[in-house]
Order: structure tokens, then C-alpha cells, then sequence
């Protein structure tokens, strides 16, 4: 997920619950907050999930501390940490709130899940979802047709590594630094320092022309893969560079060309408002 997390929000008996597709871990983790509020009706749901967070971790209920924070749009339309839960850790949570909305709301949550797993066996209700959530986003359509491409090569060099048996985790994220590293001249983690992110997507902060280098460089990476057929890790890593060398290439002549990095600083937060200015002068 795309490696990143997108972002929804849900209805529950005219209430926005919100929630997030974790395409890593493959699963919706929702907002308890949120839940609470639909589930007790109380004036100040942050204070009753507070209080009984503190009861239930006095009483060493395991749900709450594998509960995790991911960042969520708040009221005033800022990016917030706030409590998350996934379906079977709501379920256990539910347990401690009496509710007469208890049932109704595990039957939503297996409709919930239920419409994911249509979008995963669906790709292009995937698709038109991953749209709608980053136009809600604030991004531009140009942005987000390069973003959605950029997801399908994504997934096609990572099939490529799975074919080779390759791990997911620690060896994935070892050739993609060594992809990104010689396109860009950074690793993931200096890219998004670079950008001044945190645990923020670094692909939902690249501008168009990053995106389009950084597909071409998976590409290729995928492509010589393909050709060269490796083997162990280091051969792989020596695939990775030599797919990266294709879009440093690119980089280089482009930069020659037009006198302008390619590498920016600019991040997602920027390309929005790049993309209201543009709308304000349509």
C-alpha cells in the first residue's frame, strides 16, 4: 500500500467512525475513540476511553497494551495521534463497554471487513478507493494517477522478490534503500528526513517527478531481475543498483536539462497547497 496506511471514514448509525487500511498488516484499524462515542453516547468520549484505558491496564488486559497510535484527522482538520484498535481487539474492548449498540456494531464491523475483501479480490474497487481518499486528501489529479502507477510497479517488483524468496521485512526494505540510495543519493530514512517526515509515507510526500524516477528505477530493478535472474541477497543487491543507475541517469540528464533537483524537500503538505493555488488560478 502502497506501504502506507489509507486513511476512511466509516458510518455507523449516521456516526463517522475513523478508520484506516493497513496494507503491510492487511487489516482496518479504527479510531476507539470514535467507537466509544458510538457506543456509550457520552459528552466527552475521550475522557470515558481515558479512564477505562487506565482501568484495564491496571487490570493487565493484554488488548489495551497492543493497542497502538496512528495519526488521524482531528476535528480542526489536523493530523493527530489518536488510539487505535484492530477488528479482533474492538471486539474485546466491546466487552468492557456496556452498550445496547454492542451487537449492531459487531455486525458492522464484519461489513466492514466484508467490502475490503470485495476491494481486494476487486482491483479496481481498490483503485477507485485509493482515489477517493487521496482526492479527500487534498492531492491533485496528475499527482494521484502517478501515485496509483506507482503502487502497481510497486507491487510487480515485490511479486519479482517473492518469487525469488526473498523476505518481507528487513530484505525488502534492504533493497529498496539500495534502490533509493542510488537514484536519489538517500536512504528511505535521510529521503524523509530530507523531507522533514516522520513515520509519515515517504511516497505520499514525492512530488510528480520523484514518483516518475522512483517508478522507473522499480521497473528496472524488476525488469534486469527478470533477465539476470538472482540468486542470493548480494546478487539482488547488485540488481537494485543497477536499476537505480537507469533512473540516476535520468535524473542527471533531466537536471542538466532544466537546471532544476529533482530530490525535494517538499512534501505533502506542500503539493496540497501547490494543488489549491493551481485550483485558484483555473
Amino acid at each position: 500500500m502502497p506501504n502506507t496506511p489509507q486513511p476512511q471514514n466509516h458510518l455507523f448509525e449516521a456516526s463517522q467512525i475513523r478508520s484506516i487500511w493497513d496494507v503491510e498488516q492487511e487489516e482496518w484499524f479504527f479510531s476507539i475513540v470514535d467507537v466509544v462515542a458510538v457506543l456509550t453516547d457520552s459528552l466527552d468520549a475521550t475522557a470515558y476511553w481515558r479512564k477505562l484505558k487506565q482501568r484495564l491496564k491496571a487490570e493487565g488486559n493484554e488488548t489495551v497494551t497492543n493497542c497502538h497510535g496512528l495519526k488521524m484527522q482531528a476535528a480542526d482538520g489536523k493530523m493527530r495521534m489518536a488510539d487505535v484498535a484492530n477488528t479482533q481487539q474492538l471486539l474485546r474492548l466491546i466487552q468492557s463497554i456496556p452498550s445496547k449498540k454492542a451487537e449492531p456494531f459487531k455486525l458492522w464491523l464484519a461489513q466492514v471487513g466484508s467490502e475490503r475483501l470485495d476491494q481486494l479480490q476487486d482491483p479496481e474497487l481498490s483503485i477507485e478507493q485509493a482515489m477517493r481518499d487521496y482526492k479527500r486528501l487534498g492531492y491533485s489529479d496528475n499527482w494521484i494517477n502517478q501515485r496509483l502507477k506507482s503502487i502497481e510497479i510497486r507491487k510487480e517488483l515485490t511479486d519479482e522478490w517473492k518469487k525469488h524468496g526473498l523476505q518481507e521485512g528487513p530484505e525488502f526494505a534492504f533493497l529498496t534503500d539500495v534502490i533509493y540510495k542510488t537514484w536519489a543519493g538517500k536512504t528511505a530514512k535521510e529521503y524523509k528526513q530530507y523531507k522533514g517526515l516522520k513515520k509519515e509515507s515517504l511516497r505520499d510526500n514525492m512530488t510528480n517527478k520523484e514518483l516518475v524516477l522512483n517508478m522507473l528505477a522499480e521497473l528496472s530493478t524488476k525488469e534486469i531481475s527478470e533477465i539476470a535472474n538472482p540468486d542470493s541477497l548480494s546478487e539482488h543487491e547488485e540488481v537494485a543498483k543497477r536499476g537505480g543507475g537507469v533512473a540516476k541517469e535520468a535524473r542527471l540528464k533531466l537536471e542538466a536539462e532544466t537546471g532544476k533537483k529533482v530530490v525535494s524537500r517538499q512534501n505533502a503538505k506542500g503539493l496540497q497547497l501547490a494543488n489549491k493555488s493551481d485550483k485558484k488560478h483555473d
